[in-house]
């Protein structure tokens, strides 16, 4: 079943509201893109509105990420989801969203962007006491 951004045709009493028009293209929606850890990097491709193509990435397998004290930016493998705030569910399966905490070769970085909406990950490291706490 598609995803509908439209009106309720409800009431807040649970009467009938009647339409005066059909659906249209652009009240379609998407079911959110889950970024995955993966083996090989995978783009998931979705039209836009006026044919714009927007990519979001499907399997993730490295990071940008900057390192506060230096200022340097690395590019770096990413290892497994430690932590993801946004669900409970999205942490036990492993799902890469923005404030995410993944282990990466340098070590703990917190996710700053939303990968789901753009092609790759950006994180900022952070020490080890800071996850924990």
């Amino acid at each position: 079943m598609g995803v509908w951004h439209g009106r309720s045709l409800r009431k807040p009493t649970g009467g009938r509201i009647r339409p005066h028009r059909k659906k249209r293209k652009f009240e379609m929606g998407n079911p959110p893109t889950e970024t995955l850890v993966g083996e090989e990097r995978k783009l998931k491709e979705r039209r836009g509105m006026g044919g714009n193509v927007k990519k979001g990435l499907k399997f993730a397998t490295h990071a940008n990420v900057a390192d506060p004290e230096t200022g340097e930016v690395k590019c770096v493998r990413i290892e497994e989801v430690v932590k993801n705030p946004a669900s409970q569910y999205y942490e036990r399966h492993g799902v890469i969203t923005k404030g995410a905490i993944i282990r990466t070769e340098i070590g703990l970085a917190k996710v700053t962007n939303r990968p789901g909406q753009e092609p790759v990950v950006n994180a900022v490291l952070i020490k080890e006491e800071e996850e924990e706490g």
